[in-house]
């Protein structure tokens, strides 16, 4: 194990790091100064420090706001671990009360796991843990990484197919694809045929420009296609349009029971077959023992065990 060098760690104010990963997360001098509650010349001031600290500039202007230099990026995962280890060493005093305790959680997930999940977790977290708040906000596979690696997220909630070493997963529950539709605007009921299926055209939600999904994929292999009119990044809009238009989707099921009970459509197995998928919990190691951190990691696996999720 590492000596501490207690000589030259002396020089080094704890504040100087604290004033870095807020820079990190804010990438602007004023929404930085914001967050550790200090004013923007102070803010400057430490980043002045910072940079003769590092000899480096750490963070240059940018179009999109301070670019971190390549040095900051270096500097950014284990500067944010040790602030971690501190908070929940120091500050928590190696206890965490839910009813007492003042937290916010930032969590990236997709609507449609935010529908599943978020309704009870809020409910549990008004009666067990008033003073704890949630900012959502939408999560891309491709950036969750990033975002967690950054600070930007605390936990991410979804299929997560890849991490390293020091981002750890745990499993919530496995879902499966369903077909919505109006019955009413299809004539049709379930099941659907394959030949039913690919009558009518489909809604596709994508965060991207691709209109080739999972369907996509599975119908290829049988060298089929079907048609779609529209791609959205969420589900916000879905059962609107189905319930007028002559369309189907197809969804995972805990969302597709709901819209179809909410909204008077129907549900139908796809008849193709799609693989099923797990939906887990994602966040960086320097969160693994943090114990309100924990807390909330229980507190969502427990909603999902007992089945309290009412969809």
């Amino acid at each position: 194990m590492m000596e501490i060098d207690h000589t030259n760690l002396s020089r080094l104010d704890l504040n100087l790091l604290v004033a870095f990963d807020a820079l990190l997360s804010e990438r602007n001098v004023t929404k930085a100064a914001s967050r550790v509650g200090l004013g923007q010349s102070a803010m400057s001031h430490n980043l002045a420090r910072l940079r003769r600290l590092f000899g480096d500039e750490l963070f240059t202007r940018g179009a999109d706001g301070m670019r971190p230099t390549p040095r900051a990026l270096a500097l950014a995962q284990p500067v944010q671990e040790a602030l971690r280890k501190v908070q929940s060493a120091v500050l928590q005093g190696g206890a965490f009360n839910p009813a007492t305790a003042n937290r916010v959680f930032r969590i990236g997930l997709a609507d449609s796991i935010e529908v599943a999940i978020i309704p009870a977790l809020v409910e549990r977290l008004q009666t067990l843990a008033p003073g704890v708040s949630l900012r959502l906000r939408p999560a891309n596979r491709g950036d969750i990484l990033q975002e967690l690696d950054s600070g930007q997220l605390d936990l991410g909630i979804g299929v997560f197919e890849h991490g390293q070493i020091y981002h750890f997963r745990r499993q919530l529950y496995t879902d499966h694809f369903l077909c919505l539709f109006s019955p009413e605007q299809l004539r049709l009921s379930p099941p659907l045929t394959l030949e039913q299926y690919l009558a009518f055209p489909h809604i596709l939600t994508s965060l991207t420009d691709d209109t080739r999904g999972v369907v996509d994929e599975a119908l290829a292999k049988r060298k089929l296609r079907r048609k779609v009119v529209m791609t959205t990044p969420g589900f916000l809009a879905v059962p609107f349009v189905v319930r007028r238009s002559r369309v189907m989707i197809t969804m995972p099921s805990r969302l597709a029971h709901y819209f179809a009970d909410a909204f008077s459509l129907a549900t139908s197995p796809v008849p193709i077959k799609l693989p099923r998928f797990t939906i887990s919990l994602l966040w960086h190691g320097s969160f693994n023992q943090d114990l309100s951190h924990l807390w909330l990691r229980q507190t969502i696996a427990s909603l999902v065990s007992e089945d309290s999720l009412e969809l």
